[in-house]
């Protein structure tokens, strides 16, 4: 049956007419059946799994059973994705997620089993240097450079060495680097991004030539990238792991550009949102939380229209400071899409999936938040999947 014939009978469908003995073409009973199926029983979304389609939460496992309880959850609240990491935050001495490279492999395919599409996002931060979670002793190749000394080689060499990471990401099941790190290098006393070689530079251009290389490297394997940290954490003193950090006296406005250069690309598929708090832009609310940074300056005044995730919200600078529900209500406000919550930083700050679900509804019943603004989210999560 062609399209043109299925959309003349939607079309009869949705307007509410009827075709009768006078219309040019007839159609049968089995076509006019098949139309219905497509027209109106595709299902809806429930509330549980669109609130559930903007979160991506860490757990512990190496494996991912039908039965096991991240498995249930991905079934049940159709989770935006889930973040994997090799140290176990409960237990050192054994593996949270990444022990070696076909246990990974396996993983991811029994995740995607209980995804409804297979496009579940499975993330990791694999940046190179000091950040790279499938390291040299579970298997993996696990030598990728810092971004500092990137910046030293060829671009033909750099170019090999992306490739070669998003190939290992991919070989796996990976399918969501969140890097590059587009952090310029502003700062020496700088602990989270200077010291420890993060950056591409201090220059915008700079960074923006060897963010794109990664990226493309990362697109040329199907795994998609996040830019981080906005708007900016290379000027910054403190660690958001830790507690609240303001650069209102450090932070420079130069530290958007690589944001304002990339979406002028349309290369971007994510930007992950830092816990800094920048009186310059917001003077109430630290990045993530912040409605005037990521729907007015992001969105609006940059014109990005993907998602935008949450850096981990179990962090000090959130957690310490706003409580659960008030930081679900306000990231949500502000325009984030996938809410980050890790699982990793602290035993006592690990949350249940339903806890995280039933809090949202009752912020939605409450009218704190609009479920519109969460049907927004979703649509975007769901045209970035449409890339993978």
């Amino acid at each position: 049956m062609n399209v043109k014939k299925i959309s003349l009978i939607a079309l009869f469908f949705l307007g509410g007419c009827s075709l009768n003995a006078g219309d040019s073409k007839k159609v049968s009973s089995a076509e006019v059946q098949m139309v219905q199926e497509q027209v109106f029983i595709a299902p809806k979304k429930s509330l549980d799994k669109k609130i559930g389609s903007m979160l991506m939460v860490g757990f512990m496992g190496t494996s991912a059973p039908q039965n096991s309880q991240i498995c249930r959850d991905i079934k049940k609240y159709n989770l935006a994705g889930v973040i994997l990491f090799d140290m176990n935050p409960i237990n050192h001495k054994e593996a949270k997620n990444i022990s070696n490279k076909a246990q990974v492999a396996k993983l991811t395919q029994e995740l995607q089993a209980c995804s409804k599409d297979g496009k579940l996002l499975i993330a990791v931060d694999q940046e190179g240097g000091k950040v790279q979670r499938l390291k040299s002793k579970y298997g993996f190749y696990g030598k990728f450079p810092k971004a500092k000394d990137v910046i030293r080689y060829s671009d033909a060499k750099v170019k090999q060495y992306y490739a070669k990471m998003g190939a290992e990401l991919s070989s796996v099941g990976i399918n969501y680097n969140l890097a590059p790190d587009v952090d310029l290098a502003l700062n020496k006393r700088n602990h989270v991004i200077y010291k420890l070689g993060r950056s591409f530079g201090a220059n915008p251009k700079q960074v923006v030539h060897y963010a794109s290389i990664f990226m493309d490297a990362m697109h040329d394997n199907g795994v998609l990238t996040s830019l981080k940290h906005f708007p900016g954490h290379g000027s910054s003193l403190g660690d958001t792991h830790k507690g609240f950090v303001d650069v209102t006296k450090l932070w420079k406005p130069i530290e958007l550009e690589p944001y304002r250069m990339l979406a002028k690309t349309q290369t971007i598929d994510t930007v992950m949102v830092a816990h800094v708090f920048n009186k310059n832009l917001d003077s109430r609310y630290p990045a993530t939380l912040s409605k005037k940074i990521v729907n007015g300056k992001l969105r609006g005044e940059f014109g990005f229209n993907g998602v935008v995730i949450t850096d981990d919200l179990q962090m000090g600078a959130i957690n310490k400071k706003y409580g659960l529900k008030n930081t679900l209500k306000l990231a949500i406000n502000a325009g984030d899409d996938i809410l980050l919550f890790g699982n990793q930083l602290s035993v006592k700050s690990m949350v249940k999936t339903s806890t995280l679900v039933n809090t949202i509804k009752k912020l939605i019943q409450s009218g704190e938040v609009k479920l519109s603004d969460i049907e927004a989210s979703n649509e975007r999560v769901e045209r970035l999947k449409a890339k993978l």
